[in-house]
């Protein structure tokens, strides 16, 4: 008997956490755009510090909060998306670029 509690307790833990994540998907798309677009300015912060930001990448933020403004969550999510890629690409290539100088042949 007191091994089926310790089996018992044992899965109303595990339950718990599975409501726990649950809910936490169950958030809805409002915090899906807010993380995608958290994600995307941080992105976009890290470029600029770079000194490598790309306007693309501007009009994909704009784009991405006019979407939510007009509460289209999955077209913001997909502009914050996209923003994200952009900024992450320029960082690339800052990074790049960096080291590319250094293959240069001087003639």
């Amino acid at each position: 008997m007191r091994r089926l509690s310790k089996v018992s307790l044992g899965i109303l833990g595990l339950l718990a956490i599975l409501s726990t994540k649950s809910a936490a998907f169950a958030a809805g798309p409002e915090a899906d755009f807010k993380t995608a677009y958290a994600a995307a300015e941080a992105a976009e912060k890290q470029a600029g510090v770079l000194r490598n930001q790309w306007l693309p990448t501007e009009t994909a933020l704009a784009d991405a909060r006019k979407a939510a403004e007009k509460s289209d969550f999955d077209r913001a999510v997909a502009a914050a998306k996209e923003a994200e890629a952009l900024a992450k690409a320029s960082i690339f290539q800052a990074n790049s670029e960096k080291e590319a100088w250094k293959n240069l042949e001087i003639r």
